[in-house]
């Protein structure tokens, strides 16, 4: 396997150049492409209930895993080195290693409530900013953030949705994975010459070896897995798994980390867009949480307009 290049003089080993904003010009592209990682998550709950096979949820993590991040190895043949060993190991723990738990909550819990512990993700990704990255979130996308939540919950939330313990922690966990991720990824980056595409394959890989022994000793493999499941596994290996989370780790290393995390925003509206195609309606409150959601997601994109006013031409 071949290995990334050498670091440029100006970044010692060691020493990772810091991300960079993307030219104005070029941000709407990076914005809408990473968006497409959240997207294609929220399609997991329908895929999860409508095509998989129930009570395997480690199974499903690791299908949606370890392939993909083999594929990532084979397609870019690029290795960790030195300290980066550790690093893919920790950053393949948070983003990967959760997974799971994710398939928990949508198993355990109406897909409403699995979606809207989920979106509370970029507030705890603004708290972990502040402490790692010393990254102060502004009151602009701290104050979309807050009603970027309470939009999802408008959607999804209902007087009959069922509160079991186990899911609820379920998916705080992979919440909390999932944004420990989000900054780190930020904070660490990737080495020189390493690609997203590489980055996504060594966590990927990562985190399903991680799930492998415990999948095989508490689980096994489902005694079915007909046309459909096999249609789900690969969806989510693929389009939910190495395409998906090398878009996220480009846009986490080039956009603003407040910018970036609201974007999971994306994968309960997608999941409420998909009940709507398959006939289901909304209230009047969800239609308003819905573009509530929507609106925090845009809104967190923008400068706030005293910034812009005030930025020098």
């Amino acid at each position: 396997m071949s290995s990334p290049a050498h670091r440029p003089a100006t970044a010692p080993p060691g020493i990772h150049r810091p991300a960079t904003v993307p030219p104005a010009s070029h941000r709407p592209a990076t914005v809408l492409l990473t968006a497409l990682a959240p997207a294609a998550w929220g399609t997991t709950y329908v895929v999860t209930t409508e095509l998989l096979p129930a009570g395997h949820p480690m199974f499903a993590g690791l299908m949606r895993a370890l392939p993909a991040g083999l594929a990532g190895l084979a397609l870019t043949r690029v290795l960790p080195r030195g300290e980066w060993w550790w690093k893919a190991v920790v950053l393949g723990m948070l983003n990967i290693g959760g997974m799971p738990l994710l398939f928990v909550a949508a198993e355990r819990l109406p897909g409403g409530v699995a979606a809207t512990l989920g979106a509370a993700q970029p507030l705890l990704v603004a708290a972990l900013a502040v402490l790692v990255l010393r990254d102060r979130p502004t009151s602009w996308r701290l104050a979309w953030g807050v009603l970027g939540v309470a939009g999802v919950g408008l959607v999804v939330l209902g007087p009959g949705a069922r509160l079991d313990a186990v899911g609820l922690l379920a998916g705080l966990g992979h919440t909390a994975t999932m944004a420990g991720g989000v900054v780190l990824t930020r904070r660490w980056g990737r080495p020189a010459g390493v690609g997203p595409l590489a980055l996504a394959g060594w966590q990927l890989t990562v985190g399903g070896l991680l799930l492998l022994p415990p999948t095989l000793a508490f689980e096994g493999v489902p005694q079915r897995i007909d046309a459909g499941a096999a249609g789900g596994y690969l969806w989510l290996g693929s389009m939910g798994g190495l395409i998906a989370y090398t878009l996220w780790f480009r846009g986490i290393a080039t956009l603003p980390v407040g910018a970036t995390a609201p974007l999971v925003l994306l994968s309960p509206l997608v999941a409420t867009a998909i009940g709507v195609a398959r006939g289901e309606s909304l209230s009047l409150a969800q239609t308003c949480g819905f573009a509530l959601s929507l609106a925090a997601l845009l809104a967190a994109q923008l400068d706030p307009p005293h910034r812009r006013r005030s930025t020098p031409r």
